[in-house]
């Protein structure tokens, strides 16, 4: 059996000088593409509110998926590595660019905290014009990220994610996301947010514990 002690013990710096910078994990910095980027990533949003809300006639669905391979051939030439396509690294645009993320835009981003504004389309709905509730900790996950870096911690993984639902998320209304780490313990960082509507009535609350990265850790 191999022992492991003397590795554990080891100084996370001598083994990744980069360690409290980013962990093992490549280092992405930010995007800044040219105004199509923006006008295609808007468009696809409202194509994927269309998709599960639109009922043409058979024709027109015809029609759509020809222009949807269409599209396919025109854009998968263009496939790139993780961190260098503009998707989810161009803070500017809403959920920094990536169809993944809900539309919100970052508002606040320091030490105490992290705010996010933002909506739910028709894309977003689980039933009955409601916000689907495994959206929500997606949305929550992303905060955690945030509030986790900007407050200086290196890079780090989502360990849990708890949400309370505490009254129905409506789409196309504006609503408010804050978050903030409570508390940390060595490598842990416990992680709190709530999601608020438009007269500050919590809709939901999440917490989380984001764990730093062991040197090399992916």
């Amino acid at each position: 059996m191999t022992d492991t002690r003397q590795h554990s013990e080891q100084d996370p710096e001598e083994l990744d000088p980069e360690y409290h910078h980013h962990g093992g994990f490549p280092e992405y910095g930010p995007a800044n593409p040219g105004p199509g980027f923006g006008r295609f990533v808007a468009a696809m949003r409202r194509l994927q509110d269309l998709a599960v809300s639109a009922n043409p006639d058979d024709a027109v669905w015809d029609d759509a998926a020809d222009r949807a391979e269409a599209l396919v051939a025109l854009m998968d030439p263009f496939r790139a590595a993780e961190g260098t396509a503009p998707a989810g690294r161009t803070p500017g645009l809403p959920g920094m660019g990536s169809l993944l993320l809900p539309p919100w835009i970052l508002t606040k981003y320091g030490p105490d905290g992290c705010e996010m504004t933002g909506h739910f389309t028709r894309f977003h709905v689980g039933g009955n014009m409601a916000v689907h509730g495994g959206v929500l900790p997606l949305l929550f996950d992303h905060m955690f990220g945030m509030v986790s870096h900007a407050s200086g911690r290196p890079i780090s993984r989502t360990a849990f994610l708890h949400v309370d639902y505490r009254k129905i998320t409506p789409i196309e209304a504006p609503l408010l996301l804050r978050g903030r780490v409570t508390k940390t313990e060595g490598r842990k960082a416990f992680v709190s947010a709530e999601l608020l509507d438009a007269e500050e009535t919590v809709l939901a609350e999440g917490n989380g514990l984001m764990v730093r990265l062991l040197p090399g850790q992916p």
